[in-house]
């Protein structure tokens, strides 16, 4: 999931964001400011506060109608989901992306596919949120030190090949999602690791936290979804 592309996946397909509060935002902001000059305890003022009551329930109909057309899609659609375990709360502390973060609703997002996938019997798998699937080539395994947010295509320094950001990281965590779910492994790097394989834990319970120490843990990218059409045994 992203603030420009709400949702992209492992097969190519980038879902745009419909930002629900901007469209309303400028019907919002003047029923706000005719609340503002009421009269407290008037009749009037309880209208006009009801009018800014309503545009924010449109607000929030329209952000859950379209999150559930495209929540119940994809699991219909697949048998295995893999996402990016984020934690949004601390995300939306920065001041410059927290409205963005917040109009897009990835918490919900991701709860709806949840419960969605306990009713039609389908597999969720979370990835940690500290598995590097931006900076990891899909294609080597080599994983570049830094990647700014700034960056959506860049060029692997070992095999050459050019990836689109959010797609390339699809992959990886549609990779990683499914080595989770066929033997359990681990998908957090060691410290002295750098070729970006998987690691594996005993009883597939994650090891203790040994994080890179190139990584900027400060920093966050936008969660990708992966999806597989059918089970698949890892070779």
């Amino acid at each position: 999931m992203g603030v420009t592309s709400l949702v992209a996946l492992s097969t190519g397909e980038k879902i745009a964001n419909p930002k629900g509060f901007r469209a309303k935002h400028r019907k919002l902001k003047k029923a706000q400011k005719a609340l503002s000059r009421k009269q407290k305890g008037s009749n009037n003022r309880h209208k006009a506060r009801l009018k800014v009551a309503k545009v924010h329930q449109e607000i929030t109909d329209a952000r859950k109608d379209s999150l559930h057309k495209l929540t119940t899609r994809l699991v219909r659609e697949n048998q295995t989901i893999a996402v990016e375990n984020l934690a949004v709360k601390n995300m939306v502390k920065n001041r410059k992306l927290a409205l963005s973060i917040s109009d897009a609703s990835w918490g919900e997002l991701v709860k709806q596919l949840e419960y969605k996938c306990d009713w039609y019997g389908r597999t969720l798998v979370k990835i940690d949120r500290w598995f590097p699937s931006s900076k990891r080539c899909g294609n080597c395994g080599h994983i570049v030190e830094k990647l700014s947010l700034n960056i959506r295509e860049w060029d692997c320094p070992n095999c050459g090949m050019h990836h689109d950001r959010d797609i390339n990281a699809a992959q990886n965590i549609l990779a990683a999602g499914l080595a989770v779910k066929v033997c359990g492994a681990n998908v957090r790097p060691e410290r002295h690791k750098s070729d970006g394989s998987c690691e594996h834990s005993s009883n597939g319970k994650k090891q203790k936290d040994l994080r890179s120490d190139s990584w900027n843990h400060r920093g966050f990218s936008p969660v990708r979804m992966s999806m597989v059409q059918t089970d698949t045994t890892l070779k």
